[in-house]
Formats: structure tokens, C-alpha cells, sequence
């Protein structure tokens, strides 16, 4: 947890070339979302949206889609406070506008909250296929849809809730791989159904989103808690697991019976576990713990 005060953050920022404006945050790192946008913003926007849709509409999880029906996300930019007010009634989660990456600390007690951060700035025409920073499309086409899911909206409140006690405990990368198999690059198969995408990364990325679904390649692998919080996972590249949730249900009850203390005095001191070993595994909703010991 950062015990940077909001000017020595913003200073910190700067000092990496961050684009975000973080002489402006508030004590809880929040902006004002500014809605200045350019003709060409906008323009930039529309096609992120046309050209991932293409792709989410067949591809992703149903709940996203409904989420993305219900807020109203594709022909303009979304003006933050408009889609909080949908976003209150369907689940009490709020939108609050952020210069980009913020500590933990803050990023934690706003899901606790039931606020989800939302980056103020977009990317330009020449970062289509890819940025380094999360910007808000990323942020809000594949985030906020799934906040209109009451279940996955009470899993994302108990994430913030518990995550600074498990770091504390020295789980620090254990939850942060939590969230990036899920909230980040979750997959989705219900009894009977296709498999499907829900994670932001996947919903905001043109090629993995395909790859993570129907690539012969993917690994996929079934959830498991215990074993998510222990597979390292990759930042600038595809992923080599991916982890298969069968219902938001699922993921809400494993978070919430977990003993995190158990779990995080038991495996902390151990070396993560090789993404690569998703293909060695078969792709069923049984338990893996047993098969990675």
C-alpha cells in the first residue's frame, strides 16, 4: 500500500511519462472527467466501438452484452455521470473519473465503495491495436458493462473490501493475479453454452479477445481460487491460461468462503506456477488443485 501523499504521486507520474494529469487529483486520486472531447476523439471512439463490437457481439459473455445495451456505450463517448445514474439503479455502482493508474490504496476503497475509476483520456488513431496504459476505453467499454451484473458487482465490492487485508498478510501478488484472471481476462462457460468472454482486457483487445475464445492455441483451464492466485500471469503479450468461470455465481461464493489467511500463509514463499502448465490440463469445471501441487 503507498504512503505517497497525492502530490508526491502525481510528481512520480510525471517523472515516468504518465499521460494522465495528476496535478489535478483529489485526495482520492478523482478528476473531473473534463467532456471536451475532440471531433476526432470522438470520431476514435465510434471506431474502437464498431470495429470491437463486430467481435463482442459474437464472442463475449451475455451479461456484457446486456450491460452494454443497458448503459448506452457505443456512439459517443460516455459522459461519466450519465451512465452512473443507469448504473446506480441496476447495481449502485458509480463511474469516477481518474488520470490513469492510481495506487492501491485508493483503487481498493473506491470498488469498496462501489466506484469503479475510469480513465478521463482515450487513445489516439495510431494506438488502435495497442496501448502501454489503460485509457478509457479499455476502462469503460470493458469494464463498466459487466458492473451492471448485480452478482459480478457484489464480487468486484468484496475484492476492494479484502484485497489490503491479503496484501497485508503478503498476498500482494496473489490477489493482483486474482483480479487479472478475472476481472481482466475471464472466460465464461455456462452448462451447455459456448465458451465466452467477460475479462476488460479481453472485451478491449481486437486480437486476444479472438485468440482467448476460438484460438486453437488458448489454453484453457477450469477455475479454480487457490490455483488462480498462484499462476503468474503475462503483461505485454497473449496469455497462456486462460481460466474458465461457469457462472459469476461461482466466482462470487469462492471469493467469499476463501480463507485468504490459509491461503496466502501457505503459499507466499512458493515460486508461481507456469501459465504454460494450462496445457497440460483438461478443460472441465472440476477441482485442479490436486493435478498442480
Amino acid at each position: 500500500m503507498t504512503t505517497m501523499s497525492v502530490a508526491e504521486y502525481a510528481r512520480d507520474c510525471a517523472a515516468q511519462g504518465l499521460r494522465g494529469d495528476y496535478s489535478v487529483c483529489r485526495a482520492d486520486f478523482t478528476v473531473s472527467q473534463g467532456y471536451d472531447y475532440s471531433e476526432e476523439e470522438q470520431a476514435v471512439w465510434r471506431t474502437l466501438c464498431d470495429r470491437q463490437t463486430k467481435l463482442t457481439r459474437k464472442l463475449a459473455h451475455h451479461s456484457y452484452l446486456d450491460g452494454v445495451e443497458k448503459l448506452g456505450l457505443l456512439d459517443r463517448i460516455p459522459d461519466f455521470d450519465e451512465v452512473s445514474a443507469k448504473l446506480r439503479k441496476l447495481t449502485g455502482w458509480q463511474i469516477v473519473a481518474v488520470p490513469g493508474l492510481i495506487p492501491a490504496a485508493p483503487f481498493f476503497d473506491h470498488l469498496a465503495d462501489r466506484r469503479f475509476p475510469v480513465t478521463n483520456w482515450l487513445r489516439t488513431r495510431q494506438e488502435l491495436d495497442y496501448i502501454v496504459e489503460p485509457d478509457m476505453f479499455h476502462d469503460f467499454f470493458g469494464h463498466v458493462p459487466a458492473l451492471s451484473q448485480p452478482v459480478f458487482a457484489d464480487f468486484m465490492q468484496m475484492y476492494g473490501e479484502k484485497a489490503g487485508n491479503i496484501i497485508a498478510l503478503g498476498g500482494d501478488e496473489m490477489i493482483s493475479r486474482l483480479y487479472w484472471y478475472t476481472a481482466e481476462y475471464g472466460l465464461m462457460q455456462e452448462a451447455g453454452q459456448p465458451l465466452k468472454a467477460f475479462g476488460a482486457g479481453l472485451m478491449s483487445s481486437f486480437t486476444e479477445l479472438q485468440f482467448a475464445v476460438e484460438g486453437n492455441d488458448a489454453h484453457h483451464v477450469p477455475f479454480h481460487l487457490e490455483t488462480v492466485m498462484r499462476t503468474g500471469y503475462e503483461i505485454d503479450k497473449f496469455q497462456r491460461a486462460y481460466f474458465v468461470l461457469p457462472s459469476f455465481d461461482a466466482l462470487r461464493d469462492a471469493f467469499q468462503t476463501a480463507d485468504f489467511e490459509a491461503i496466502v500463509a501457505r503459499r507466499k514463499d512458493q515460486p508461481a506456477l507456469d501459465p504454460a502448465l494450462g496445457s497440460t490440463l483438461p478443460c472441465s469445471r472440476q477441482a485442479v488443485t490436486t493435478l498442480l501441487r
